[in-house]
C-alpha cells in the first residue's frame, strides 16, 4: 500500500462527535510511551502528523487520521502509567472502552508492546479484555532498533508464551522499529488487505 495522504481530521471526548462509521478504522494503543505517535507517523511516512512527547499520558484525546481518503488510524490514549489523577483516568478508560466495544467500523486494534521488556501484566490484561469482548487486535512490538534482534526476539517469545496463560493460541504480530521502519511494509499490507474486505453495515 501507497500512502498518498494523510490528515488529521479531528480529537474526541465523545464519541456520539466521532466521524460517520462509513469507513474503516484501526485504533492503536499501547502502554503510555510506548511509542505510539512516532509509530504513526513512520506508516503515514508523515513526521509529525502524530504529536509525540517525551511525557507519559500526553495524548488524551481520541484522535482521528484520515489516511488516503478512505480509511482512519485513530490516535487512542495509552493505558498505565500517567501522571493524571485517578479520576481523570477513569474518564479516559470510560470513553476508550465504550469506543472499543461499540464502533462499528473498527477493523482491528492495533496493541503496542515495547519489545524490550518482558511482558507486562498491564499489556496482558488489556489484552485479555479485548479477547473476553471479541475485539479483533493483532500485536505491534516497538522499538526493535533499540536492541539486538536476539534480544528481540526473546522478549517476543517471553510475551507469546505468557499471552498462551490466557489465550489458545496468539494472534497475528508484526514487529517494528520506527526508526528504520522495520515492520511497515507488513502493517500496511496487512491493513490493505482488511480494507479490501470491509462493508458498511
Amino acid at each position: 500500500m501507497q500512502i498518498r495522504s494523510a490528515e488529521f481530521k479531528c480529537s474526541n471526548t465523545r464519541t456520539e462527535k466521532l466521524p460517520p462509521p462509513v469507513l474503516p478504522e484501526y485504533a492503536f494503543i499501547g502502554r503510555s510511551n510506548v511509542g505510539k505517535s512516532s509509530l504513526i507517523n513512520m506508516l503515514t511516512n508523515k513526521k509529525g502528523l502524530a504529536k509525540t512527547s517525551q511525557t507519559p499520558g500526553k495524548t488524551q484525546l481520541i484522535n482521528h487520521f484520515l489516511i488516503n481518503e478512505n480509511w482512519y488510524i485513530v490516535d487512542l490514549p495509552g493505558y498505565g502509567y500517567a501522571k493524571v489523577s485517578r479520576k481523570s483516568r477513569e474518564e479516559w478508560e470510560r470513553f476508550i472502552r465504550y469506543y472499543l466495544k461499540n464502533r462499528e467500523n473498527l477493523q482491528c486494534v492495533f496493541v503496542l508492546i515495547d519489545s524490550r521488556l518482558e511482558p507486562q501484566k498491564a499489556d496482558l490484561d488489556f489484552c485479555f479484555w479485548l479477547g473476553e469482548h471479541g475485539i479483533p487486535f493483532v500485536l505491534t512490538f516497538t522499538k526493535a532498533d533499540k536492541q539486538s534482534k536476539v534480544k528481540t526476539l526473546q522478549n517476543v517469545n517471553g510475551f507469546k508464551k505468557a499471552f498462551l496463560e490466557y489465550f489458545e493460541e496468539v494472534p497475528q504480530y508484526f514487529v517494528t522499529s520506527s526508526e528504520n521502519q522495520e515492520g511497515r511494509d507488513d502493517v500496511l499490507a496487512f491493513i490493505n488487505d482488511v480494507n479490501g474486505r470491509f462493508e458498511i453495515s
